[in-house]
């Protein structure tokens, strides 16, 4: 028997009922066509299971984008692995949050403030933290400069080549060429961040 039973709320499409006879159904399949399977689990979890869950485009689209700044909080820091300390308080927040049949639009939350003091201080503890926690919702667990990177149109070894010429052309003060490089790529979706350490690149998701 059962120990369990849980009741989950409905998925509509765009606030409207699926249904076969009007054709605004979809398969998991066709979702994973356009988006990946991380961007899809924080679409569900960041929703109350109990709670009616309302699938469009935009806000698959609005879940690309925050798990995509999560990515990007632990991206440049060296993540030190952690066994959770649940007295700790963002984790024991989180936990409070998971006890509470089963938060998680709080406990995403917390992820969420947990990032903002990762990109603050550039803590490898916290960043761990932060993996750690995700990690219990089936998240954070890529490397963040690979998630970052992946979709890009254009291969690996063209967009270092371009860097290295954008950078020679900032060497001999051509600086009209490497705005004309940067733009180039950001016309491909690729995005170019520069800092103290060099140049690093993203896809524009």
């Amino acid at each position: 028997l059962a120990r369990f039973w849980m009741h989950n709320g409905f998925v509509t499409r765009d606030n409207e009922k699926m249904s076969k006879s009007l054709g605004n159904f979809f398969t998991i399949r066709e979702i994973l066509a356009r988006f990946d399977a991380e961007t899809l689990r924080f679409f569900i979890v960041r929703a109350h299971y109990r709670s009616a869950l309302n699938y469009s485009d935009v806000h698959l689209e609005d879940a690309r984008q925050s798990l995509k700044r999560l990515y990007t909080a632990l991206d440049g820091v060296t993540s030190e692995p952690v066994a959770i300390d649940w007295a700790e308080p963002f984790a024991a927040r989180f936990k409070a949050a998971m006890d509470e049949d089963f938060g998680t639009p709080e406990a995403i939350a917390v992820l969420f403030e947990l990032a903002s003091e990762v990109n603050r201080t550039r803590s490898g503890a916290l960043a761990g933290l932060l993996k750690a926690l995700g990690g219990c919702l089936g998240l954070l667990q890529q490397d963040p400069q690979s998630y970052l990177q992946s979709g890009a149109g254009v291969s690996e070894a063209d967009i270092t080549q371009r860097i290295a010429e954008r950078a020679a052309a900032k060497v001999a003060k051509n600086f009209a060429e490497a705005d004309r490089i940067r733009q180039e790529l950001l016309a491909m979706g690729i995005v170019l961040k520069d800092s103290a350490s060099g140049t690093s690149w993203e896809v524009a998701k």
